[in-house]
């Protein structure tokens, strides 16, 4: 169904809006969609004259095209009201088609409050799912479901969809969820989805001439190795990421790598996760090793690059780091008390940042989450949302948050970066190394340590050059109280910073003018 907007649309000042941008509602409050606190905007995807997003967790897809929006609810995997849709931007453009995927409720329920406010939804009716959006006859069409029909558990989400040009199917992610996880395959039309690999995946990106995704065999320790589908031999190589220092340019292991997306560039194979990204050659590690390199770590904090995108612009990666993408109301042991403490903890606004190695720089910051970003009409059109997907028992008939698109100029990935400052705790970081933080583009960067006790910093400096080099490092005495380093030597490079001794009252601010 088309349904014409008589309202003009929100105009930023500075933007131009033409175009099917007219048509784009600007702004989500919450509406029934029975889940886990709030989904977002995902899967934006602008191609051949139509912008495609979903609307989770009203489970709404929308296209908009300049003669109209059509918006789909998901009724073709059953009854409505539905719920979620996609969590996870699973989306991918063939010829006249629009491949979109995730899960959804159909229909969804809501099964109340129990034990004062914990509440739970029931996952009977959960799929996951795939469907195509012909441009030419505006038609969407379900290609696959998949459900365990459980009050508990779920078959695994379909969190990535990467088209395989060399035998004209679909390759898709599955690493959220308790049964078939795992690499797929689905042919164009639809049919059965067959199993190519049973290691747990969530992102994937085409690299030469395979799609490699993530190895997350247990997503709270993060990612294990990389998958890589051979489009010509149609076989699966794995490559086992070790947790060694020896991959990291710091010298130290990352914290937690939890996957957040991936990409190619460069000739390489960027996984972002949380603490930083990978980067190297998963196919052959005689060409380039596979090396860790941290951006926005802050320890025992989920600012990560989670529930996002990572996505090709301007020959560079432009890469979200959320502040608020997941967390944990009512814990129930030791680990969940850790987790909603650390969830919940805000270091930081989102940043959006821009690699274009050796370079990385901060494009512009953000409120809670950056959910999707797409260039329309010459403009970054960017979805952010101002609450989190929340966990266990926290769930709620409403989508909690507030959701909305706003406009960024071009320029926006050369202009001097925002001013930004960071907050962090020494029962965060203790002695690891925290930070990774882009210089590029500041003038008057510092540190700024009120300390307890008098302790030893130690700051690493280095870049996204490739091939990866060890980075350099600085150790600076700091005296109970109030320090302040300054941090004008190393502009024009990523820093991050280690204290030697625990510290767990000290409080640390980095802040970037």
């Amino acid at each position: 169904m088309f349904l014409p907007f008589d309202l003009p649309p929100v105009v930023f000042p500075g933007c131009l809006v033409v175009g099917l941008l007219e048509l784009l509602e600007w702004w989500y409050p919450p509406r029934y969609g029975p889940e886990w606190g709030s989904g977002g905007i995902f899967g934006l995807k602008y191609y051949r004259g139509t912008l495609y997003y979903t609307l989770a967790f009203e489970a709404e897809a929308r296209f908009l095209r300049e003669d109209g929006v059509k918006v789909y609810e998901f009724e073709q995997v059953g009854p409505l009201p539905t719920s979620g849709g996609d969590t996870y931007n699973a989306v991918d453009a063939v010829d006249d088609e629009i491949f979109f995927g995730g899960w959804v409720h159909a229909p969804a329920r809501y099964m109340g409050r129990s034990q004062g406010r914990r509440a739970r939804i029931s996952f009977v009716n959960k799929y996951s799912h795939v469907h195509k959006y012909n441009i030419n006859d505006d038609r969407v069409e379900l290609l696959w479901r998949d459900s365990i029909h459980d009050e508990e558990l779920w078959a695994g989400e379909v969190s990535e969809i990467v088209y395989d040009p060399v035998n004209d199917r679909l390759l898709l992610a599955r690493g959220d969820g308790h049964k078939n996880l795992g690499v797929y395959q689905l042919e164009r039309r639809g049919g059965e989805a067959k199993r190519l690999s049973s290691r747990p995946a969530y992102k994937g990106a085409v690299f030469y001439d395979h799609v490699c995704f993530d190895v997350t065999d247990n997503w709270v320790q993060g990612v294990n190795g990389v998958q890589c589908v051979d489009m010509v031999e149609d076989k699966v190589r794995i490559l086992e990421l070790e947790n060694s220092p020896d991959r990291s340019v710091d010298g130290f292991p990352p914290f937690y790598p939890i996957v957040g997306a991936a990409a190619q560039s460069h000739g390489r194979f960027f996984l972002f996760v949380r603490g930083g990204v990978f980067v190297g050659n998963p196919l052959d590690e005689n060409v380039e090793k596979i090396g860790f390199v941290r951006l926005f770590d802050f320890g025992e904090s989920f600012y990560a690059p989670r529930r996002t995108m990572a996505k090709s612009v301007a020959g560079g990666l432009l890469v979200a780091f959320n502040a608020y993408s997941e967390t944990l109301l009512y814990p129930e042991n030791q680990l969940e008390e850790r987790f909603a403490r650390a969830s919940n903890t805000i270091v930081g606004p989102s940043v959006l940042v821009y690699i274009a190695p050796p370079m990385a720089r901060i494009v512009a910051a953000f409120g809670a989450r950056v959910t999707g970003f797409e260039v329309v009409e010459g403009k970054l059109l960017i979805a952010a949302n101002n609450m989190a997907n929340t966990s266990r028992h926290d769930a709620l008939p409403i989508d909690a948050g507030y959701r909305s698109f706003t406009l960024l100029s071009m320029d926006s990935l050369v202009n001097p970066p925002p001013p930004i400052s960071f907050r962090v705790y020494g029962w965060q970081v203790r002695t690891l190394v925290f930070g990774g933080i882009p210089l590029w583009g500041y003038r008057e960067p510092q540190l700024v340590v009120k300390a307890s006790k008098d302790n030893r910093l130690t700051v690493y400096t280095y870049t996204l050059s490739l091939p990866l080099q060890d980075a350099e490092h600085d150790t600076y005495s700091i005296h109970h109280g109030r320090n302040v380093l300054d941090l004008r030597a190393y502009r024009n490079s990523i820093v991050a910073f280690r204290l030697e001794e625990d510290d767990e009252k000290a409080i640390i601010r980095i802040d970037l003018a």
